[in-house]
């Protein structure tokens, strides 16, 4: 018999007659099976829940241009003060719903120019329709420039600043033309932004912390008190929303100020969203309330609020922030729709259901059509808001691939 060559015949089991992986020999000695698990396969099987919703999201690609989305909308609303051209205030009769400014960069006289600039607008009225009729004069060109000195306001109502993201120092820059009242559209939707993208993210909070609530109750205790949450809940769902939210938006005084509007429409907003999350989170403790470790929890004298919130919230805990990003765009359409009737957030208050109640008959859109840039806004919002929370919901998923 021939002796083994070592650098060829290669074992297929070891001493105790396990089999070992195959392996290829190369001039620097033998390598392991292609085969073989990727290196990272180990940092797998200990990985965390988050780390591996986290691995599972970044792979949904429409899902992460929706964080960008929402990311940008997010920093432009909280430094509004800073990226509105304008004072979102400021009337200007002379412009009255004036059309968008064009981005030029060559003059009426063909010569190009490197710095962008505008042009500012020449009135008339047309003798015949009393229309005001808006063309823009070569005469009034506006630079756009970076970072310009303006009239002085406070950020966050805190901070004193004069410097604005873009602008400039000639005129009024109107890239999405003004409004019945001669005021920036773009400053006004930027403004808005804070309001109502806000009142989504609170108004979720509060749904959440009574639908978690009652319906871990429901679920964890049983028995009457299961069945008082569920009938509260039927009657709820019965109600149609979009009328409840109007009797219960106009019972609220109109003196008021507007921080208390504010949160008296998110708490109107909250009233009836938390009744789904209720009944899932409520399936949930049921499946749960027996589980070893519940057990094991109640046996070693643990209370029951701590059983609820400590051990059995966060065994869920992923699924709640799927639901919770599926849920914020139901409250920003709530709270445009209650301020475009009118019985919501009221001016001086600046949201975008407030900007779109200057669109609600057909005379001012076909008149002036960039009236309706605040529900284009809207539009983008919801959609990032749905696919960012598809994408979360995909992640949760462990059974997904």
């Amino acid at each position: 018999m021939t002796e083994p060559d070592p650098q060829t015949d290669v074992p297929t089991v070891d001493e105790s007659g396990f089999p070992v992986a195959e392996m290829t020999t190369s001039p620097g000695g033998p390598v392991s099976d292609a085969s073989a698990p990727p290196p990272d396969a180990a940092d797998l099987v200990y990985a965390s829940q988050w780390k591996l919703m986290g691995r599972r999201f970044c792979k949904h690609k429409l899902a992460l241009v929706g964080t960008g989305i929402l990311l940008v909308f997010y920093v432009v609303a909280a430094f509004c003060e800073f990226f509105a051209p304008n004072d979102p205030t400021e009337r200007d009769a002379t412009l009255i719903l004036a059309p968008p400014q064009s981005i030029r960069f060559v003059d009426e006289e063909g010569k190009f120019h490197f710095r962008p600039f505008v042009y500012g607008y020449r009135m008339e009225v047309n003798p015949e329709t009393w229309q005001r009729v808006y063309t823009p004069d070569p005469e009034k060109r506006y630079d756009l420039v970076f970072f310009p000195k303006g009239e002085p306001y406070r950020l966050w109502n805190l901070i004193p600043m004069q410097r604005r993201l873009f602008g400039s120092t000639e005129g009024r820059v109107l890239l999405l033309g003004t409004d019945t009242l001669g005021r920036d559209v773009l400053s006004r939707i930027m403004f808005g932004a804070r309001i109502s993208l806000t009142i989504g993210l609170i108004g979720v909070v509060l749904t959440f912390c009574i639908g978690i609530t009652l319906g871990g109750i429901a679920g964890y205790f049983g028995g009457f008190t299961d069945h008082a949450i569920q009938r509260l809940i039927e009657v709820l769902i019965c109600i149609p929303q979009l009328p409840l939210w109007m009797v219960l938006s106009a019972a609220l005084p109109g003196h008021w100020s507007a921080l208390r509007m504010y949160f008296g429409i998110t708490l109107i907003l909250s009233f009836l969203g938390w009744t789904g999350l209720a009944r899932v989170v409520r399936g949930k403790f049921l499946s749960l309330r027996n589980e070893d470790f519940v057990v094991a929890a109640r046996l070693s004298g643990t209370g029951e609020v701590q059983i609820i919130f400590r051990h059995m919230v966060p065994s869920f805990m992923s699924h709640i922030i799927a639901s919770a990003t599926l849920a914020v765009p139901g409250m920003i359409l709530g709270e445009t729709a209650l301020s475009f009737l009118g019985i919501g957030l009221r001016p001086p208050v600046i949201s975008w259901g407030v900007l779109l109640q200057q669109a609600q008959n057909f005379q001012s859109v076909a008149m002036a059509p960039w009236l309706l840039y605040p529900g284009l806004f809207v539009i983008i919002v919801v959609l990032a808001f749905n696919v960012v929370g598809d994408g979360l919901r995909d992640a949760a998923d462990p059974y997904a691939e």
